[in-house]
């Protein structure tokens, strides 16, 4: 249930509105917006005389009651989010690019990609230091040296850094990461959500390859209602009948989690397509359809990767790629940051 107030309602009047309800019970979430200011009501409501509260309250404007079962991040609570970290702006019309290589493999390795990545553009630098592999005797990643080598790589370039938490053990070595990546195959592992909504710092979210948009929504909620509403949402492709790509990137995802959710929306291409002649053209189409950022790998040699080789743009490709962008983001009258 949100309650739309009046304008120029007094602080001490919102507090007053606001204890009243978490006294009986309620969790709430304050939405101050450049139209309105609202009070989203989280608990069950059913009780709730809607009518009542609107013409006894005057602080209220209008009551709606929100029928999905994502409350928090729902689009009916808050007209956008804007996730700010170190830098990078992810909504409010902005076209963001993450780039990086899959996993951090060493110190000049991660150092080349960022310096490059830097230079052509990108707003952030990914990388893998815990990887989720399907077969217990692939390249599991650098771990802890690994953040270690992206924290140094952000002091060089200044970019900040996104990397995979893979568990909630794991908490304490990421609060020094700027974005905290929850994987496709960690979406719903809900105690894993909770710790990251409390550890206060953006969190990118991305889709299960078998989930729906609703769960990835719903699990989003978990994080919003833990009381960390900085969260980014990522299309990273899902698992179809197709066995020509790695998997299917669903574009129009991307266009209803907009409609439906107030949180902002990127895209992976990348491990969408799994084959690197496919990424920019997606990638193009991503911006196209409105999303705001776009998430890519990028490795200084591609055919010597330890994990997703075929799948990464080298240096040059991305650095084209984003020449492209620029051009295309000026006439979909969006900021290339």
């Amino acid at each position: 249930m949100v309650f739309i107030l009046n304008p120029d309602v007094k602080q001490e009047k919102i507090d007053e509105f606001i204890c009243g309800w978490e006294a009986k019970g309620f969790s709430t979430i304050l939405s101050v917006g450049t139209e309105h200011t609202a009070v989203c009501l989280i608990g069950n409501t059913a009780q709730v005389d809607l009518e009542h509260i609107v013409h006894t309250t005057d602080i209220v404007a209008y009551g709606k009651r929100i029928t999905e079962q994502y409350k928090a991040v729902n689009r009916t609570v808050r007209e956008s989010t804007v996730v700010e970290a170190g830098g990078a702006v992810f909504g409010g019309g902005r076209f963001t690019v993450i780039a990086g290589p899959c996993s951090v493999e060493g110190r000049e390795q991660i150092l080349e990609v960022a310096r490059g990545v830097k230079g052509s553009g990108a707003s952030a630098l990914r990388g893998g230091a815990f990887k989720p592999r399907t077969a217990p005797y692939a390249f599991q990643g650098m771990q802890a040296e690994g953040l270690s080598m992206l924290r140094l790589a952000r002091a060089e370039t200044g970019l900040p850094i996104v990397s995979e938490i893979m568990n909630q053990t794991q908490i304490e070595l990421f609060e020094d990461v700027d974005i905290v990546q929850v994987g496709a195959r960690n979406m719903q592992n809900f105690d894993l959500l909770k710790a990251v909504g409390a550890l206060k710092k953006p969190v990118l979210l991305k889709r299960g390859l078998a989930s729906t948009i609703e769960e990835l929504l719903m699990s989003a909620e978990y994080i919003v209602s833990a009381g960390n509403g900085q969260v980014i949402l990522c299309e990273r492709g899902i698992r179809t009948f197709e066995t020509m790509t790695r998997n299917t990137l669903d574009l129009s995802a991307v266009v209803l989690l907009k409609q439906k959710s107030h949180l902002p929306v990127i895209a992976d291409p990348s491990h969408a397509a799994g084959i690197r002649s496919l990424v920019a053209p997606l990638a193009k189409a991503i911006l196209a359809i409105g999303a705001d950022g776009l998430m890519v790998e990028v490795h200084n040699d591609p055919a010597k990767a330890l994990c997703d080789g075929a799948q990464s743009l080298d240096l040059q490709q991305f650095a084209g790629l984003m020449v492209d962008l620029r051009a295309r983001a000026g006439i979909e009258g969006k900021l290339m940051c």
